[in-house]
């Protein structure tokens, strides 16, 4: 049962990501009349129905009960102010990559998109050795150069991205190549912070979740 829950889960999470890209892709490339929507208003959106998924988990946890939700709360989040000042470095840099994303999916194409920001695998590695002290294997390693192999070819240049370049520049190009370097880096960051957080704490994910959008929604506005 657990193995069949393991890769239905995986399923979910492709199709997830996958239509994710896609429909972000299509979104912000729509030709259409009037003004495009706002980047940030998206994240703001996303944003909001996060804190607000996880504030039903934890009344959830609390056993429907909105006076042990408002308890809990309070006790974790208000009472403990230097533990959720701890969340305002990671905070700020996921809203950073959110609207960075946006900025590389209306420059880049979704394939191109989806491999190189599969990068933030190697850059959280390289966090996760550097902060958390991991140790990885030659086989790990060896999977990581064959990722960043992978990636370079994607973006080397052919014959057959002409037709590509005339619908988006060199500029274009090269603005969505930085945008989904900077998003890796910071997603590898800001992910082993949180991870570290979450290590170093006996406070819930749910928990933490809700001081981090805390954190994220006011850049956001």
């Amino acid at each position: 049962m657990s193995a069949n829950l393991k890769y239905l889960s995986l399923g979910i999470l492709v199709f997830q990501t996958t239509s994710l890209v896609l429909t972000m892709r299509y979104s912000r490339t729509l030709k259409e009349d009037g003004p495009r929507y706002l980047s940030s208003t998206a994240v703001v959106i996303a944003e909001l129905l996060k804190i607000i998924a996880c504030i039903l988990l934890v009344y959830k946890d609390s056993k429907c009960s909105l006076r042990a939700l408002n308890r809990v709360l309070h006790d974790e989040i208000l009472n403990k102010p230097m533990e959720t000042l701890k969340l305002a470095i990671p905070s700020g840099i996921y809203t950073l990559q959110n609207n960075l994303l946006y900025v590389a999916l209306s420059n880049l194409d979704a394939a191109t998109y989806q491999v190189t920001y599969q990068l933030k695998i190697l850059t959280t590695a390289l966090f996760s050795v550097s902060m958390l002290s991991k140790k990885l294997g030659l086989y790990q390693w060896l999977s990581l150069m064959i990722l960043m192999a992978g990636v370079t070819f994607v973006q080397w240049p052919s014959d057959s991205q002409e037709s590509a370049s005339k619908e988006l520049s060199a500029g274009s190009q090269f603005v969505g190549l930085m945008a989904v370097l900077t998003a890796c880096f910071s997603s590898g960051f800001a992910g082993v912070y949180f991870e570290k957080i979450l290590k170093e704490t006996k406070q819930s994910v749910w928990i933490r979740n809700i001081q981090l959008v805390s954190f994220s929604l006011e850049p956001s506005l």
